[in-house]
């Protein structure tokens, strides 16, 4: 065989190659790639620790009998102290701040980080968040303000002795237009932060508005009928029925009514030895947002979606005022 003929077959021998290990296509939303691409990867992320007694003691039970990945603690709360002592507790768990510019609780209100009196924009006449977006919207909050209260909460988290990796936002108040949405990553990549869903994780079937009773059955479904690979994210908010969570009123008009049920029912799912079976039979392997700052970087992060600018946001706003009225 001459040099040319073994050139020849040389190339057709590793062309031939490429073709046989070429890593096959998925076709759910742009995720990053891992080391071993085929397999399910999940964040399961509970919300809301700090916030209240029972949250805290619903989350502390699922750390020390359930199954989760990625807590986000809210900081500008009275009950943030027993749950920092929580979850150093455990330091296998991702934790995140959970940034927070609303308080949707009528009989349990609170207010910002910072002095009331640095944050004008962001709070009513008592100092307290707004209980929805649209009445932080009607505030004219002012940009500089919803960034500078973001960085006091992360910064509360660090000066807590908490090991943050991540963080996201309730009630998508920080990413409720453009220009708050951008705040929040550049505040992100300053702490060396990630934000949950900028990795194209695809989220799990939510079970947030499903009754107490079928919670379970809807989480393991949701569980069984994952594709076969991919990144994926199950937010859940766990809570207890108690007199404490059972006295609270959303103000906001898609709130449920009998919210601690619905929320000791979501500690339950996480805790019930058949949803764990479950993950083991569906060969999921449990991931945090500490095991993808750590893969990727924040440079592996990509929004998402893109807000609405702020003048449309408060254009719908003044709307949806004037049809209330």
């Amino acid at each position: 065989m001459n040099y040319q003929s073994i050139f020849i077959f040389t190339l057709f021998v590793c062309g031939s190659c490429h073709a046989v290990l070429a890593a096959p296509e998925v076709e759910t939303k742009p995720q990053p790639k891992t080391k071993d691409h085929q397999k399910i990867r999940l964040i399961i992320r509970t919300d809301d620790i700090g916030f209240c007694h029972g949250a805290n003691m619903a989350i502390k039970r699922i750390l020390d009998r359930g199954v989760v990945t990625s807590v986000s603690v809210i900081v500008n709360t009275p009950w943030l102290d027993e749950a920092v002592e929580i979850l150093k507790d455990h330091p296998e768990v991702s934790v995140g701040v959970h940034t927070n510019l609303n308080s949707e609780w009528r009989e349990y209100r609170w207010g910002p980080v910072l002095p009331y009196d640095k944050v004008p924009s962001l709070v009513d006449t008592f100092g307290r968040f707004f209980g929805t977006r649209r009445d932080l919207m009607l505030n004219r909050p002012r940009t500089s303000e919803v960034a500078a209260e973001i960085r006091a909460q992360i910064e509360l988290a660090l000066k807590k002795g908490l090991r943050i990796s991540y963080c996201d936002h309730h009630m998508s108040a920080a990413v409720n237009c453009l220009e708050f949405q951008e705040e929040l990553e550049k505040l992100a990549k300053e702490y060396n932060l990630v934000i949950s869903r900028y990795f194209g994780e695809a989220d799990t079937k939510s079970i947030y508005t499903v009754p107490p009773e079928q919670k379970t059955d809807a989480a393991i479904e949701s569980i069984r009928n994952l594709p076969h690979e991919g990144l994926f994210l199950m937010v859940l908010h766990p809570g207890t029925d108690t007199p404490e969570m059972s006295a609270m009123t959303d103000l906001n008009s898609t709130g449920l009514k009998g919210m601690s049920r619905y929320r000791q029912a979501e500690a339950d799912v996480l805790c019930d030895s058949r949803f764990k079976t479950a993950l083991k039979d569906a060969q999921v392997e449990l991931t945090g947002y500490a095991d993808l700052l750590k893969e990727f970087g924040t440079k592996g992060m990509k929004r998402p979606s893109t807000a609405k600018t702020y003048d449309e946001v408060l254009k719908e706003a003044l709307q949806q005022e004037t049809l209330t009225k």
